[in-house]
């Protein structure tokens, strides 16, 4: 399924990012770093929506996940590309944009900073994908890359069969954090990955959150003015986190 117009809607959170721009393997990427003690073998990758690690609602995300103890790279798998924060609120070419944002140029800044990372003593990969980054964290996890994998309101995934791949070939513990209304991930996808996952059938581990009255980029841009949203928002970040405390 192609992106939408339901990828670009939200609303800007304001607020400081504690994070660095830093390169890794040749790519930029924005690093949050815990303050306390950390195991120094773990990081989570943080594959934003396609507003990029520019957004500064995916630095603060980034930025609250390490406030809970893990360092975060966000790569910039949209190769200095990413769709402008203003077409939030105006018409944009999604289709041309994802032309030039194919597996064959998105895959491999993650490959270079995942072997990087490796070469430094990073032996464990948590990976979170919003949007556009749920596509790539199921094929990190496809191959095996990444140790656990959540998801929020994923995008581009071929329902059943991406389901059905992960199910057959990746050992990674899988989080899917949904919603009421989401065209890229609707209500019957989400009943068709409980049906392969749910009832203890995935070993390495499954679950499913699900947010009332939420819409696709709620974990990113929700509007944190509407109470349900806000409570969409806080809660799939909370479920990541004790996912990834769990499985990591």
């Amino acid at each position: 399924m192609s992106l939408c117009k339901h990828c670009i809607q939200g609303v800007r959170h304001e607020g400081d990012s504690q994070g660095t721009f830093k390169t890794i393997g040749g790519v930029a990427c924005y690093v949050a770093t815990p303050t306390v003690d950390y195991p120094k073998d773990k990081v989570i990758l943080f594959l934003p929506d396609v507003f990029g690690i520019e957004l500064s609602n995916n630095q603060l995300l980034a930025d609250d996940f390490a406030r809970n103890g893990f360092k975060v790279v966000a790569i910039d798998y949209l190769n200095g590309d990413r769709i402008p924060p203003d077409a939030m609120n105006a018409s944009y070419d999604f289709m041309a944009w994802l032309s030039k944002h194919g597996a064959d140029q998105t895959r491999p800044p993650l490959d270079k900073v995942i072997a990087t990372l490796k070469a430094e003593g990073v032996t464990k990969f948590g990976a979170t994908g919003y949007c556009f980054g749920g596509r790539y964290t199921f094929d990190l996890a496809f191959d095996n890359v990444i140790q656990c994998a959540v998801v929020s309101h994923p995008s581009l995934l071929k329902v059943p069969e991406d389901l059905k791949t992960y199910f057959s070939k990746s050992q990674a513990p899988l989080l899917i954090n949904s919603c009421e209304v989401d065209q890229m991930f609707p209500i019957e996808a989400q009943t068709q990955a409980d049906e392969i996952f749910g009832a203890g059938k995935f070993a390495p581990g499954y679950k499913r959150e699900y947010f009332p009255g939420c819409t696709h980029g709620f974990a990113v841009r929700g509007d944190m003015s509407d109470p349900l949203i806000k409570a969409g928002k806080e809660g799939s970040f909370k479920a990541a986190v004790e996912f990834f405390l769990e499985h990591l």
